[in-house]
């Protein structure tokens, strides 16, 4: 009895095949690391035959505990804005780029500058960032002209995983659509943006609609992961927007938070608008779009800082919680230190990645759980103004969050979300909602359901509510008043210390 559907996560850090049943209870799991290179100053690699034998070794784990019989089909959600290089016999060109690097800074502003940035924009629905891979293929060949005249498919996370398990060079619209050079109007690879960098569609991964079916498992496969021969795959996409299906925050009232390595929110908007308050990503159903707003240091900076700081093992049992428990009776405001959250630069509304992280108000008094409350606080104030954008430009209004991810099992920063924003924040009972939205996906491929609404209301999990406090609204007001200012303050400066970091770095070598 085909009882099973398994969602697969390849993410930043590991790769995990989950199964779920059709009310969406996890059945079992396998697990895998990827290991993540940073050889250079703003480089961010990685080995993507190691994606496949992370993926791989997750699946034996899957199958050594469900018997593969009972699986109905696959999906993948993917880590998104990555790309491998690879030959004609799919093997390495050189190491795949991830979503993290910013070696492209200079060929930003070159494309901005030459094709416009209103029409990439426009096009792509994304501002012009250091994050799509559009500008890493630029800087490839101006840098490295060899390795990208070698290279026969430049390809996203999940078309590299699906020709492992099918052969075939095939991905889906969301796993397309993040790179930055689809067209998401169109569901197309963008001709403007591909004659720049003078490619034929012929060189990326073919996309299809969410839920198409895209491959099945072969014998070579099967024998490497325990799968049977001819399991169905379909086509997932993004984390991101599968996060979106596995919460069900497939409706414009509610907007799904992901609080992990980056804290990641979108809701679902039935045009395609395009803002500087968010970047704009084709829906997980097809139908719609995601309005998504990026802080990409979000639990990667809590661990930085208790890495670097804090004595002891943030893996131990009730490390967390001592910590939330000091940091709980300082008051909002951190006895007046506040963080910008900004490690990792910026996306919206600044779109900045000269921006940098700085604490502010530091003096003698301050401990590191006044560190640990603002760190927390700055993230929840960066949400909060990020919410006040995407609602104002797309007149919308939400009413809630659905909050998963890592951080969603700290009270301190849930009850600091939902006080902050204003809004309730309901809190998933999985961790796990882009390998659950890539299972609803399977699900839907599968004929398990009509649609992917009813799929998506029938799997995603149930929630635990947190209400906001309105007697610390005022407060709270106050704080995202200075807030406010800090980036636009410091932005000349952030700008200043960048370009004296590279001219260093040049001079020293590395």
């Amino acid at each position: 009895m085909k009882d099973l559907v398994v969602g697969i996560d390849s993410s930043t850090q590991s790769a995990k095949a989950i199964a779920w049943t059709k009310s969406g209870e996890l059945v079992a799991e396998g697990r895998s690391p990827i290991e993540l290179h940073n050889p250079r100053l703003y480089w961010f690699e990685q080995n993507s035959r190691d994606w496949w034998d992370s993926c791989r070794v997750a699946l034996q784990q899957l199958t050594a505990r469900v018997k593969p019989e009972r699986i109905a089909a696959i999906s993948i959600s993917n880590q998104r804005e990555t790309v491998a290089f690879v030959n004609h016999d799919g093997e390495d060109v050189r190491p795949a780029m991830v979503w993290l690097d910013e070696r492209s800074r200079q060929q930003v502003d070159e494309l901005a500058s030459r094709i416009g940035a209103d029409v990439i924009h426009d096009i792509t629905g994304r501002p012009v960032d250091i994050t799509p891979v559009l500008y890493r293929l630029v800087w490839l060949k101006e840098n490295e002209p060899e390795a990208f005249e070698l290279t026969q498919l430049f390809t996203d996370v999940q078309a590299y995983l699906v020709y492992h398990l099918s052969g075939q060079w095939k991905t889906g619209w969301f796993s397309a659509d993040p790179m930055g050079y689809f067209d998401i109007r169109k569901k197309e690879y963008s001709p403007t943006l591909l004659n720049y960098l003078g490619l034929a569609a012929t060189r990326f991964p073919e996309p299809l609609a969410p839920g198409t079916k895209i491959g099945s498992v072969t014998k070579q496969a099967a024998r490497l992961t325990g799968l049977l021969p001819e399991t169905a795959i379909f086509a997932g996409g993004g984390d991101g927007q599968c996060a979106a299906l596995g919460t069900n925050c497939i409706t414009s009232d509610q907007a799904y938070i992901n609080l992990g390595t980056a804290v990641v929110s979108g809701v679902w908007s039935p045009q395609c608008l395009n803002k500087k308050a968010w970047r704009t990503e084709i829906s997980p159903t097809g139908e719609g779009y995601i309005l998504e707003t990026c802080l990409r240091s979000g639990a990667f900076l809590i661990n930085w800082f208790v890495d670097q700081f804090l004595p002891g093992n943030r893996g131990e049992k009730d490390f967390f919680k001592k910590l939330e428990q000091q940091a709980q009776d300082i008051p909002i405001g951190s006895d007046g230190l506040i963080t910008l959250p900004y490690w990792s630069g910026v996306m919206n509304p600044h779109w900045n990645p000269n921006g940098r992280g700085c604490f502010i108000g530091l003096s003698g008094g301050h401990t590191p759980a006044h560190l640990y409350r603002s760190i927390l606080e700055g993230m929840c104030l960066d949400q909060a103004q990020a919410t006040t954008g995407v609602e104002k430009e797309a007149g919308l209004r939400v009413k809630r969050f659905i909050a998963l991810g890592g951080g969603a099992s700290s009270p301190l920063w849930t009850r600091m979300l939902a006080d902050s924003t204003g809004k309730d924040v309901a809190i998933s009972d999985t961790v796990e909602a882009s390998a659950l939205g890539a299972a609803t996906i399977a699900a839907y491929g599968a004929g398990w359901f009509e649609s992917f609404n009813e799929a998506a209301a029938a799997m995603s999990g149930k929630t635990r509510l947190v209400k906001p406090d309105p007697k610390t609204r005022q407060t709270w007001d106050e704080l995202l008043a200075i807030y406010g200012r800090l980036f636009p303050d410091n932005e000349e400066t952030f700008n200043a210390l960048i370009k004296f970091a590279v001219k260093s770095s040049k001079e020293m070598g590395k």
